[in-house]
């Protein structure tokens, strides 16, 4: 029973909801993320780690990157199944934009959001994600 409320807790945010989302479109590090959500890389870690501790994401490290993607199960696993709901549901025209954002950020190459750009920074673009969360 703790599982599925712990689950449904972690369900009951539209941020939340996004970025599992954009997580159906296959793994994405914080920044591109960032890029697709237009929300501050503090605000995206906090609904990962509440996504992670659900048990509904998985985290790997990629250089200096951390990449996150969804957790897979077993087929008959209530995890499974409210995902795969969420998968059907995401379909339409609700996360449209998210994933248009995504996409976009995503044909710049493999991790470009999570760099700054001489030309982002003359034109008065906010900073990208990696320089805010160098240590």
């Amino acid at each position: 029973m703790r599982t599925a409320v712990t689950l449904f807790k972690a369900l009951s945010d539209e941020t939340r909801l996004r970025i599992l989302n954009l997580l159906f479109q296959g793994e994405l590090c914080v920044c591109e993320l960032m890029d697709a959500l237009q929300m501050p890389q503090p605000r995206i870690s906090h609904q990962l780690s509440i996504l992670k501790a659900a048990g509904l994401v998985v985290d790997r490290r990629e250089g200096k990157w951390i990449i996150y993607a969804l957790k897979e199960w077993e087929k008959d696993d209530l995890p499974s199944s409210v995902v795969q709901i969420l998968r059907e549901w995401s379909k339409g025209w609700v996360f449209e934009t998210d994933r248009g954002r995504l996409e976009h950020t995503l044909s710049k190459g493999m991790r470009s959001s999570c760099r700054v750009e001489p030309a982002d920074l003359e034109a008065g673009s906010k900073l990208v994600a990696a320089e805010r969360r160098m240590p």
